[in-house]
Formats: structure tokens, sequence, C-alpha cells
């Protein structure tokens, strides 16, 4: 549990999580059994021992997530610089995201804040890409968007790490280490309305993406319908919301800055 600069050790919350045994469940069972955990983590937290935040190593906050699923180009600039830039589109047709729809990202590519990013194919270009993560809290199948938000548990910050080329965008942005997420969860009972939150990243403190939610083409919630449309999304499952313009390279030795309005800020190494 964050307070501020401190983290404090709430491990005995887990106690409240069912026992599980193969077949092993499809869903994150801390999302789960979140209003459980969050209780027990309350009441764990009352002399609780602390560490400073700056002192541990930060894993993805959600451990087992089902999916992960994506919005391409979901901002209009960036759609804009993808269709006019060939490194990025690679002679790629760049359709809306209401024709192309959205594209799944492999578990293994799950990485936390304090994970190093490794580029895999170093003659090839890799970019760097901020996004609004929301992660679903509960069951959610042919959801109405006016009802979407009840669904997310809560929300982070992600990286969606791409490697450049003709390939389905799937393959080139599941790649180990390429879907960072971080710096913690923020439950949604502290950020009801995800609709108007800046974005900023910086490289090596270059400006690269400055942005506000507000931008995005489909929002959460209508994203959330448009997914459920298709198939169930379930506790625990992961949706990158899409990035804004302002993409650009990374290599070894770089530091990546990214912050979200409510949601902190993370520091993720280049290696």
């Amino acid at each position: 549990m964050v307070e501020g600069n401190e983290i404090k050790d709430v491990t005995a919350a887990l106690d409240v999580l069912p026992a599980a045994r193969y077949p092993l469940p499809t869903t994150d069972l801390l999302i789960t059994h979140l209003p459980e955990v969050q209780k027990a983590a309350s009441a764990a937290a009352k002399g609780a021992k602390s560490f400073a935040l700056s002192d541990v190593k930060l894993l993805s906050p959600v451990a087992n997530p089902g999916k992960l699923v994506a919005a391409p180009v979901n901002y209009k600039k960036h759609l804009d610089e993808a269709r006019t830039d060939p490194q990025i589109h690679h002679q790629n047709q760049v359709a809306e995201i209401q024709r192309v729809g959205l594209f799944l990202k492999a578990n293994s590519s799950l990485a936390g804040a304090s994970d190093v990013i490794p580029i895999r194919h170093p003659d090839r270009r890799t970019d760097h890409e901020i996004e609004l993560v929301a992660i679903i809290g509960a069951k959610a199948n042919r959801v109405k968007r006016e009802d979407a938000l009840k669904y997310v548990a809560g929300y982070c910050i992600g990286l969606d790490i791409t490697v450049r080329g003709p390939e389905e965008r799937s393959l080139r942005k599941s790649i180990d280490g390429y879907s960072v997420l971080g710096p913690y969860l923020v439950t949604a009972d502290e950020l009801s309305d995800p609709t108007n939150l800046d974005l900023k990243l910086t490289v090596n403190g270059e400006p690269r993406q400055i942005a506000n939610t507000r931008d995005l083409i489909i929002g959460v919630a209508e994203l959330i319908e448009f997914a459920t449309s298709f198939y169930t999304l379930y506790p625990g499952d992961v949706l990158f919301t899409g990035t804004p313009e302002g993409v650009g390279p990374i290599k070894p030795g770089d530091t990546i800055d990214a912050s979200i309005t409510h949601l902190g800020s993370i520091q993720v190494k280049v290696g």
C-alpha cells in the first residue's frame, strides 16, 4: 500500500485469497477479490513495516492478467503521424481504429516500472508509446458504454514498446519486456473520471509525448463496449487505451520518464 513516498508491507492481506489448484483460474486472483484485499490491507497497514518507495523494486501491478488488450492509433494526431512517417507505417495501411479494431499483446511481454526494457532488435527502430491503462475488475460481456466504467478495478501508466517493421503489430509489440505497467494500481474509487488526464513522456529529459486523454478517438468506456462486443473481459485483463502523437526511437542507455495525472510517474531504463 503506497502512502506518499512510502510503501507499507501489507502482504498479510493476501491471506483472504482462496487457494488455487489445477486447473488454475484464468483471471488474476488479487484483482478478482480486490474489495476483500483492500479491506484486509487497510487493517494490515496499521503497524505494518514501511519502506521508502525509492528503495523497492516495482513489479507489474497485475501479476496474472488473462490477456493484454490494446487500442491502435487511438489519437487523431498519432494516426496522422503514423500515416505520414514511413519509419512507422513500413508500407502497411494505417486505418482508423473503428476499422482495424483492437489487438492482443502476449502476456509474456508484461513488465514492471523497475524492469529494464530490453532492445531485442538493435538493427531496427524501437519506439516508446505512453498510454493510459485500465485494469478490468469484473467479468464484462456485451457491456454498454454508460455502464462500462463500473467494470474497471483501477488504472496505471502503460508503455507499449514497439519495434518497427512490416510484421503484424501484435508480433512487434509482444517482445519480452515491451508491456510496462506502473508505478502501481490506482483503484477506480481514486480516479472516477479518466477522460481528462494529462500524459507526458520524456527520453533523457527531452519532451517527446505531451497530450490529454480527452483527445482519445474512442474513450475508455467506449473501448470496453467495443472489446466486449467481441469477447468477454475478465478480472485482471489489461486494456491499453492508445498512445498520442510524438512516438520516437529509444536505444540502450536511454531513460524514459512517463507520468499521467493522478497515476504518478515512472522512470524506466532501456538496456
